[in-house]
């Protein structure tokens, strides 16, 4: 027999707060390892997950126990068991010590399951709030924006609904910045029409990818936000830690303007980089301008002379502590807790939160005359103000002045935005709303290059999206952008070897293995589903491998493990298998005496089609669409959790669809004839753009497509089928489509047309 007793003489600190080992005798007797726990009044433990599964029994006190962001109380006879991988932490609310047992153990199985579990922390039981790092409006996006936090927040929230999650994508033009001062001096305007203009831009690009915004605030334009945002900015100087204080700056020597953000170059000060004000893209740490290395004005092209401003200001080395808990909280990547750690040794980091300017939003009762909020703490708090007005779209009660616990924020970032959004935000918060301790995962990438150096508007070094996107090529740069976009390492776009990738491998396996796929179930089984026959190992040994494609889609895609990477190669490899299954099945495809081990095979390729489709849905939403249309189903809304056959009798269609286009493919020559004749059958002005629009789209009812149906197939020979016309092909496609099936000579005879 073992006896150990808890002596408080015993106690050391771990996880922030008192730990005592039981003896191992002890421990090895009960099977279990143990320790006992004691929080003083007030005390709170660090946040943290392990491998172990866990039980607590609370032996003296009262408490609060959150896991993965969900409170529970606990008292004296309490007893909690945790499963790996809980994020949880306990605080003692009482006026006594908080005391409990803790008995751990390693179970390898439990924590396997525990680690695949795509629902764990609780992502499909409480509101996410998905934001892609907010664009400054002094410029149109190019691909090189695209493929970073807008399209991975896209693919994120539709995989996440896809799973039943309340996810929503928030987003908006960050107008205070004064980068939009910049871009209205070089442009001959106004800030405000210049983030207008912009603004505007970028939504309609950011459409024009398929990225769906749920909540777009452009906070220039929105009327109760300076009044909000002065709000937040009251909230944080009532703590007292944020305050007017008298500092160096900088002013440029010929206009006597002050300087910051992009009114100053220099090198950084701590890499000798070159670099733009307030943060330094190579080594990601911030700098406070006058501590730049041979600063130059980007007023006046001279070197800028010193004086001194009284601003408000944050000490942020007072609150490194509550930016580590933070940390400990939510995804928080490797390369941001290495950057944390790197400023922590700073003994000051005063950061200003209010410049002389004109353009911005001015504090209440400011102690300090005509300076405004600066746009990272104004961005801190456009947030919040986000999740409000997307609440009181939806009739939710969510509001910025009271951020609510259950929420889950999910953050898409450049990693220039490295130390403010995993930093600077969280520990305004922590100022503003003390009671508050937001959830909040990061997802960062890097710059994105193309051929080989830094995407670069002033050297016309640039793709912009509206010059690459159109209906018919969304999907392959969708596609393309997941397989290459910048995550851990900066990476490269090469227009020719996009356009040769699609060709060989969108167009040449993926269509060509779909149409292929296509010919033989009209010429074998009359374009319809055959039912499974007699298995063979072989099948069964591809069945099991489409499920691990499957796992492998899932994963990429989870909020864990997300990498667009690694989720475009294994929906290439559900390609790559399947187009080997079906070379090694094709000798016996036509013996007679093989028929049911055939249609098993066939039945199986096409259940490999209906998961691609599914699985390739967050990614590219009208492939997805086209092809489980081609399978005879609807749209997919829903993620599978296993792989299934399509239903035997399901009539198909796929060997005449068009899911890809050649990125340089010539456009068909019946486009502006056939944009011609939509316009006159829905007596649509003459220069009514049509050619990139469905029919639907432009307002084409039955009767009206059959009238379109019949004077094609008089002119041109060409049978297009009513659901053709009705689908959610554009005009442009559709004029393909028609072209496929026309008469040369009715082609030949046509009049010329002049749009």
């Amino acid at each position: 027999m073992k006896i150990s007793t808890y002596t408080a003489a015993e106690l050391q600190k771990s996880y922030g707060i008192d730990v005592t080992s039981l003896d191992t005798g002890a421990a090895a007797r009960l099977g279990v390892a143990a320790t006992w726990v004691s929080l003083e009044p007030g005390a709170r433990s660090d946040a943290h997950q392990h491998d172990e599964t866990e039980t607590w029994v609370i032996v003296a006190g009262t408490g609060r126990l959150t896991v993965d962001a969900e409170p529970h109380p606990v008292r004296s006879g309490t007893v909690v068991q945790f499963e790996p991988f809980e994020t949880h932490t306990v605080e003692n609310t009482g006026d006594t010590d908080l005391l409990l047992l803790s008995l751990y153990w390693r179970d390898a199985e439990r924590a396997g399951h525990a680690a695949a579990d795509t629902a764990h922390r609780r992502f499909d039981t409480r509101p996410l709030f998905v934001f892609s790092s907010a664009p400054t409006p002094n410029g149109d996006l190019h691909l090189g924006h695209l493929s970073g936090p807008f399209f991975g927040a896209d693919v994120f929230v539709r995989h996440q609904r896809m799973k039943g999650a309340d996810a929503w994508h928030i987003t908006g033009s960050d107008d205070y910045q004064n980068y939009v001062v910049a871009a209205a001096r070089r442009e001959e305007r106004e800030p405000a029409a210049t983030a207008a203009h912009y603004s505007a831009e970028i939504l309609a690009t950011l459409r024009l990818m398929d990225i769906d915004v749920h909540q777009y605030t452009a906070t220039s334009r929105d009327a109760a936000y300076p009044e909000a945002l002065r709000r937040f900015f009251t909230r944080l100087t009532d703590s007292g830690t944020v305050a007017p204080r008298t500092g160096t700056a900088l002013f440029d020597t010929v206009t006597g303007e002050y300087l910051y953000e992009s009114g100053v170059t220099g090198r950084c000060p701590t890499c000798a980089n070159e670099t733009g004000g307030n943060v330094c893209e190579g080594c990601l740490e911030p700098n406070v301008c006058t501590d730049l290395t041979d600063p130059r004005s980007a007023v006046s092209d001279t070197p800028p002379r010193d004086g001194t401003v009284t601003r408000y200001t944050l000490p942020l080395h007072e609150l490194t502590k509550d930016i580590a808990a933070h940390h400990r909280l939510g995804r928080i990547p490797a390369p941001v807790r290495e950057l944390a750690e790197r400023l922590s040794r700073r003994e000051q980091l005063e950061i200003p939160v209010t410049h002389p300017a004109t353009w911005g939003v001015s504090p209440t009762g400011s102690a300090v005359e005509g300076q405004v909020i600066w746009s990272w703490l104004d961005y801190a708090f456009s947030i919040l103000h986000g999740i409000e007005a997307l609440g009181q779209g939806l009739g939710r009660s969510w509001t910025a002045d009271r951020p609510e616990q259950e929420w889950k924020i999910v953050h898409f970032l450049g990693s220039d935005g490295s130390f403010f959004h995993p930093m600077f935000v969280p520990a305004l918060y922590r100022l503003a709303h003390p009671d508050w301790t937001p959830d909040i995962d990061y997802h960062i990438n890097e710059f994105y290059l193309l051929d080989n150096s830094k995407f670069s508007t002033s050297r016309r070094h640039v793709i912009w999206g509206k010059e690459i996107l159109n209906p018919r090529t969304v999907d392959s740069i969708r596609f393309y952008l997941a397989l290459t976009r910048p995550e851990g390492r900066r990476t490269n776009f090469a227009l020719d070897a996009y356009v040769t990738y699609v060709r060989q491998t969108l167009v040449g396996t993926w269509q060509g293995w779909l149409n292929g796929l296509g010919d033989r179930l009209e010429k074998r089984y009359g374009n319809t589903v055959p039912d499974a026959g007699t298995w063979t190992p072989e099948h069964t040994a591809f069945l099991a491998r489409l499920q691990t494609r499957l796992a492998q889609v899932t994963g990429s895609l989870g909020q864990d493990g997300f990498s667009l990477n690694q989720a475009a190669e294994a929906l290439n490899g559900i390609v790559e298998d399947v187009t080997v299954f079906s070379r090694r099945q094709a000798p016996a495809a036509d013996v007679e005496s093989c028929a049911d081990e055939a249609r098993t095979a066939v039945a199986l390729e096409l259940a490999a089609a209906c998961l691609l489709a599914t699985c390739a849905a967050p990614v590219m939403p009208r492939f997805a669409a086209r092809l489980a249309a081609a399978l005879g189903g609807p749209p997919p809304t829903e993620w599978p959790s296993t792989v299934t056959l399509v239903p035997a009798g399901t009539a198909v269609d796929l060997s005449r669809q068009e899911f890809f286009a050649d990125p340089e493919a010539e456009d068909s020559p019946l486009i502006p004839w056939l944009s011609d004749l939509v316009r006159d059958t829905l007596r649509l002005p003459a220069d009514e753009p049509v050619r990139d629009s469905s029919l639907v789209q432009i307002g084409m009812e039955s009767l009206q497509a059959i009238a379109l149906q019949y004077r094609i197939t008089e002119q041109l020979g060409a049978d297009v089928p009513i659901e053709d016309l009705l689908g959610d092909r554009t005009v442009a496609e559709l004029a393909a489509l028609i072209l496929a099936g026309a008469e040369p000579e009715a082609v030949a005879a046509l009049p010329e047309v002049t749009s």
